[in-house]
């Protein structure tokens, strides 16, 4: 019955949330890119949609996505190497839950983790 699912997070401006997944995170929009106040970004089979919420203090949005890969490795190098800004607290790391993860904040502070289980 399901088929999957679509975060949908809080944007202040759609035109440096889009930099910021496309040119550091190397996501590409999905859809109508055209609607003013509505963005949606995939990569890998992966959408990531985003409303405008102009009032947004960045230091109160807890807006965050699980993401999980198959190779949290190579996802990491790759993003360090594109200087995406990993979480100060977020480094990759093993979790006692049993994952091995790390973590990055988009401009307006919607915290994107990325894990992969421990085998």
């Amino acid at each position: 019955m399901f088929t999957s699912i679509h975060p949908k997070l809080p944007m202040r401006d759609k035109q440096i949330t889009r930099d910021f997944y496309v040119n550091s995170l190397g996501f590409h929009v999905f859809g109508n890119g055209d609607f003013p106040d509505y963005l949606m970004v995939e990569k890998e089979g992966i959408q990531i949609h985003f409303f405008l919420f102009k009032d947004l203090d960045p230091k109160e949005n807890y807006g965050q996505v699980y993401i999980r890969t198959n190779d949290i490795d190579a996802a990491y190098t790759h993003f360090s190497e594109c200087g995406a800004p990993i979480h100060p607290n977020g480094h990759l790391s093993d979790k006692p839950w049993g994952q091995r993860e790390f973590s990055i904040l988009d401009p307006d502070h919607n915290l994107l983790t990325f894990g992969q289980e421990i085998v």
